[in-house]
């Protein structure tokens, strides 16, 4: 029979819960520090159980998206003690940063346009989606 090493170090019980608009606030200022255009935020609260906020912002080229979501990762780690999790940095034409609370895709302008996330999540309410930022 064998049994697994304890682990050693803080667990996700050890550290403090997120603040969920801190968390917000901490991906718009990375966004606009990094110029991101078409910065959109939709609330998902009674949308979806997956997470409160959904950030949808452009780069205008793969360098810069893929920047801006490392840029943005680094800085949730770093500010909040809080891993993400990314996908799709090495195309970087379209790059999701789950991190728990808020969802944040990173988009070419190409294929933010061809997938249209804003008119899928609004669900004909028009006021779901805000402006955060503009670039």
């Amino acid at each position: 029979m064998t049994e697994r090493p304890a682990k050693t170090g803080a667990t996700k019980a050890d550290r403090p819960p997120v603040d969920v608009q801190d968390l917000h606030r901490i991906v718009l200022q990375s966004l606009d520090d990094d110029q991101a255009v078409d910065v959109v935020t939709i609330p998902l609260t009674g949308k979806s159980n997956i997470a409160d906020h959904m950030v949808i912002a452009s780069g205008r080229s793969t360098r810069q998206v893929a920047s801006m979501a490392t840029k943005l990762a680094d800085r949730i780690k770093e500010q909040l003690k809080k891993n993400v999790r990314i996908e799709g940095l090495p195309a970087a034409d379209w790059v999701l940063i789950d991190a728990d609370d808020v969802i944040v895709h990173i988009f070419r302008p190409e294929v933010r346009s061809f997938y249209n996330l804003e008119r899928m999540w609004a669900f004909g309410d028009d006021s779901g989606a805000s402006a955060s930022a503009n670039g």
